[in-house]
């Protein structure tokens, strides 16, 4: 025999709307009993219900304050291009750049004669203060234009430790964008890097020896100074014998020497073309007739160092030139050439 036996119905949730088996006979789903605790967690509060739910509320604008205009240039943001194609200016790019006069004119030095003292360019173009040029040189090496270096002088009898400098030099971008300036004397060479870097403590002097030159010139009325470094005038030189070679391959070279010698107008000591560090080339007023123009003029520079032999000395007094010693390598050329000390009267102080 089968007995059926009730079975309960299954409780319903509270949220399904129906449930399998469910008449309208069903027993009332059992209700949770509410906990104050969430009922106050979902009270909004007095400042939502004023102005609405949070992600209703638009952020305050902030305050935009005005670019101060004293901004170092270090801290200035870098501006957008408004042309799409133009990619934005960034802290190594040198579009726009701002820079100081006296920081073109570091430039200008600096290209002109490849490697310079900063020393030098204190007393020059910041009248001895050392504080703006670290600031200037510092920009610059930010920028990629130029690059600074120590480097050991010689010893000599009189320093007993090695002393060091720091020199300056451009680097291609450097002299790219001095270049596209176009702020220089017409035809003038610039250059960029180390060379011969065992001869940076002679040819850091050259800069030296031209202002004092320079001074010279300006106060004599000479106008539109162009420097010509060694190798500029070396390139011209050889160029010159060797388009003379060519032409007649059968000619003395002495004398094709000689020929170019008195073209660049350079003297010939011994058989051998006399080349100067550098040449400086100016413009001055004709005397009692200014309305005439100007002719042209030049004068020779050379550094002297403690490095230069007897024979080296006597060539370059023979030459003509204006040369150039420091205190340190004038004791010690004095020294070498104790016998022929007529030679050190027409050696002028760095």
């Amino acid at each position: 025999m089968r007995i059926d036996i009730p079975q309960d119905e299954p409780r319903r949730r509270e949220g399904d709307e129906t449930a399998p088996g469910a008449s309208e006979a069903r027993t009332p789903a059992r209700r949770v009993p509410d906990n104050p605790v969430h009922n106050h967690l979902r009270q909004p509060r007095e400042d939502e219900r004023a102005v609405g739910p949070r992600r209703d509320r638009q952020p305050a604008e902030r305050k935009r304050r005005d670019p101060e205009q004293d901004l170092p240039r270090e801290r200035r943001r870098p501006v957008a291009s408004a042309d799409p194609r133009r990619p934005a200016r960034s802290v190594g790019n040198v579009v726009g750049l701002e820079l100081r006069p006296e920081e073109k004119q570091l430039l200008r030095e600096t290209g002109r004669f490849r490697v310079v003292r900063t020393a030098d360019l204190r007393e020059t173009l910041y009248n001895g203060k050392a504080r703006p040029l670290e600031n200037g040189l510092k920009y610059l090496r930010d920028k990629g234009l130029i690059e600074t270096q120590h480097i050991n002088l010689r010893r000599d009898g009189q320093r007993r430790t090695i002393e060091r400098v720091e020199v300056v030099t451009l680097t291609k971008e450097g002299r790219s964008l001095l270049i596209r300036q176009g702020d220089l004397p017409k035809d003038q060479k610039v250059y960029s890097g180390l060379v011969k870097p065992r001869e940076v403590e002679h040819d850091s002097q050259i800069y030296r020896a031209y202002r004092k030159e320079a001074e010279r010139i300006e106060r004599s009325g000479g106008t539109n100074l162009r420097a010509r470094l060694d190798f500029e005038i070396k390139s011209d030189v050889q160029k010159a014998i060797y388009a003379e070679r060519k032409a007649d391959p059968k000619r003395d070279m002495a004398e094709i020497k000689q020929q170019v010698a008195e073209r660049f107008e350079l003297p010939f000591v011994d058989g051998r073309i006399q080349i100067p560090d550098a040449r400086i080339d100016y413009e001055l007023l004709r005397e009692n007739d200014q309305d005439q123009g100007s002719r042209a003029g030049h004068q020779d520079i050379e550094v002297l160092t403690a490095a230069y032999h007897a024979g080296h000395l006597r060539s370059k007094a023979q030459a003509g030139f204006h040369n150039y010693a420091s205190p340190a390598d004038r004791s010690s050329l004095t020294a070498r050439i104790e016998d022929d000390s007529h030679l050190m009267e027409n050696i002028l102080d760095l």
